[in-house]
């Protein structure tokens, strides 16, 4: 069962992510914050993460260089979301795609196991 942490302050779009993924088969770990994330991967080595662009206490893209910058996330597969035009930022902070809010959560597992494979 893969395992994918979701980084992200908004409850209700995370209980829908969680609810959706869980019934594609995904074990759903979720961060409300950029630094509780960070303890969260080093201890539960999660195979993805998803991470919204507006955190409370960093954004995304120092999130993202935090995980690349760790041997253990170093290599891990991560997806970016947010309502801001902030793709190339995103990129060339480590993330290995990008999603423009609004997505359709529909698609997001098959999106995810694409870039487990």
């Amino acid at each position: 069962m893969p395992k994918v942490l979701i980084v992200d302050d908004d409850r209700t779009t995370v209980k829908l992510l969680q609810t959706l993924l869980e019934m594609d088969g995904f074990e759903v770990l979720i961060a409300a914050r950029g630094q509780t994330a960070l303890e969260m991967a080093h201890a539960s080595a999660p195979h993805i993460f998803l991470v919204d662009y507006h955190l409370s206490d960093m954004d995304g893209v120092e999130l993202v260089l935090s995980l690349r910058a760790a041997p253990n996330t170093a290599n891990v597969p991560i997806v970016m979301a947010s309502g801001l035009n902030v793709e190339d930022e995103a990129l060339q902070a480590g993330a290995d795609l990008f999603l423009g809010k609004p997505f359709e959560p529909n698609k997001l597992a098959s999106i995810l196991m694409s870039l487990l494979e």
